[in-house]
């Protein structure tokens, strides 16, 4: 964060100064999202290597009388997070630019993906736990790892759906989950 100096003997004008003061606010503000974006890689990664570690502890996976994960369901679901990823760049974009209405739309299309991707996983939870008999607690290593991961990230979904109105902030962390996604479908769905 730079700090403007004045020369001694200067006058310096009250809208550069308000301009600098809003402009470093926002720089602030910028740097502790980035941290607490930092802070939930670490989480997510201490989730997917435990995960990871118990997969490969030498039982078969997914462990006998629990079926293989619906991969095409889940790629519809990527599809629908990617699209408001998508989305979400584009809100910005219009932003930047001016465009309030194409803004607006933009916006209004993400957080509607965001609520369809988060009906698609619970549809999938109910699946799960109705006709497949897995659950958090009633399905070993395998439940808890999949209801806590995709819960997590499920959470965060409808977090950053209420936060969109941040713009910066919002787009930052809408990518953020698209990423996670990204290992979590791998993991579970594609290995």
């Amino acid at each position: 964060m730079a700090v403007a100096s004045v020369p001694h003997g200067h006058a310096h004008d009250a809208q550069g100064g308000v301009d600098l003061f809003y402009a470093e606010t926002r720089d602030l503000r910028l740097t502790g999202f980035l941290f607490f974006l930092f802070s939930d890689v670490v989480l997510f990664s201490s989730f997917i290597f435990a995960y990871l570690y118990l997969r490969n502890s030498g039982q078969s996976w997914p462990p006998p009388g629990i079926a293989r994960l619906d991969v095409a369901f889940a790629a519809w679901n990527s599809v629908v997070l990617f699209g408001s990823g998508a989305t979400m760049h584009y809100a910005l974009e219009n932003w930047k630019h001016g465009n309030f209405n194409k803004y607006a739309g933009m916006l209004i299309a993400t957080i509607v993906l965001g609520i369809m991707f988060l009906g698609g996983q619970a549809y999938e939870y109910t699946h799960l736990y109705f006709a497949e008999k897995v659950s958090w607690a009633g399905s070993g290593t395998f439940g808890a790892s999949f209801f806590t991961l995709t819960g997590m990230h499920g959470f965060h979904v409808a977090v950053g759906v209420v936060y969109l109105i941040g713009l910066t902030a919002g787009t930052l962390y809408w990518h953020f989950v698209d990423i996670i996604w990204v290992v979590l479908f791998s993991i579970f769905y594609l290995i």
